[in-house]
C-alpha cells in the first residue's frame, strides 16, 4: 500500500504536469487555430445563454477557492485575524454554492449537446470522456466539500493543503495525502486526470483569452454620413474663357 501511495501522490503528479506543459506546448506547435471552444451559438443559443456563464463564472468560483485553500497556509490566516470557524464557514457557503452553479451549468451543457442534433454532431471523441470526467470531479468536489461538515470534519488545510504545496518543494509529503479521506483521494485523482487530458481536449481554449484586446490601440470609425464634398482643385476652379467672337 506504501508503494501505490507513493505512486499516486509522490510521482503521477509530476508525471502530469509534464503531459500537460508537453501537451500544451505540442497542441500550440502543430494546431494552434484548435485553440478554440468550437462555438456552436448558431445552432442553438437559448439554453447556451443560461448553461454558458453558470458554468464558467461558477468555475472561475471554484478555481479562486481551491487557490486560497491549498496554497494560503493555516498561518497566515491566523495572523490576519481570521478565525478558523470562518474561514470554513465561509469556504463552505461559498465553494459549495459555487460548485452546486458550476455542476447546474455543465449539467445544462451537456443536455444541450444531446438535445440538439446540429451541436452533438459537432462534438468530437474527446467530448465523451471529458464531460463525465468533468461531472465526476464536480460531484467528488462536492462530496469532499460535505465531508467537511459531517461529524468527525476533516481540515483539508492539515493534509490535502501540505501535500500539495511539498510537491512545490520537490518533497511530496505522501502520508499527508494518504490520510485524507477517501472523497479528497477521488477528487484529487480525478482532477489529476482532467489536467492530463486538457491540452488534448477543448479545454486548451482557456489559454487562447484575448488579452491584447487590454492594450492594444483604439480603433477609428467615421461616419459616411458626415463626409464632406471633395474641394475642386485651383485649376479647376478658374473660369472657363469666354470663346472669341464679334464685338
Amino acid at each position: 500500500m506504501n508503494h501505490l501511495h507513493t505512486a499516486l501522490w509522490g510521482v503521477l503528479p509530476y508525471l502530469v504536469l509534464v503531459l500537460f506543459a508537453a501537451g500544451t506546448a505540442w497542441r500550440y506547435r502543430y494546431d494552434r487555430f484548435g485553440f478554440t471552444t468550437r462555438s456552436s451559438q448558431l445552432h442553438e443559443s437559448r439554453l447556451l445563454r443560461v448553461a454558458s456563464p453558470l458554468f464558467h463564472y461558477g468555475l472561475l468560483f471554484v478555481f479562486a477557492g481551491h487557490v486560497v485553500g491549498l496554497v494560503v497556509p493555516e498561518s497566515f490566516t491566523e495572523r490576519v485575524r481570521v478565525h478558523e470557524w470562518l474561514y470554513h464557514a465561509n469556504a463552505l457557503a461559498v465553494g459549495g454554492a459555487a460548485g452546486i452553479v458550476t455542476t447546474v451549468g455543465l449539467g445544462l451543457l451537456v443536455y444541450r449537446r444531446l438535445r440538439t442534433p446540429a451541436v452533438r454532431s459537432g462534438s468530437l471523441r474527446g467530448d465523451r470522456l471529458l464531460h463525465p470526467l468533468l461531472l465526476a470531479v464536480l460531484l467528488a468536489g462536492l462530496a469532499a466539500t460535505a465531508t467537511t461538515t459531517s461529524a468527525h470534519p476533516y481540515d483539508y488545510r492539515l493534509g490535502v493543503s501540505v501535500w500539495f504545496r511539498s510537491l512545490f518543494a520537490l518533497d511530496p509529503d505522501v502520508d499527508a495525502m494518504a490520510d485524507a479521506p477517501l472523497a479528497f483521494q477521488l477528487h484529487t485523482a480525478l482532477g489529476l486526470a482532467l489536467f492530463a487530458l486538457w491540452p488534448f481536449s477543448r479545454l486548451v481554449h482557456a489559454f487562447a483569452a484575448p488579452l491584447g484586446y487590454a492594450v492594444r490601440p483604439y480603433v477609428v470609425y467615421r461616419s459616411r454620413g458626415m463626409r464632406r464634398a471633395p474641394e475642386p482643385h485651383p485649376a479647376e476652379a478658374r473660369p472657363a474663357p469666354r470663346p472669341a467672337g464679334r464685338r
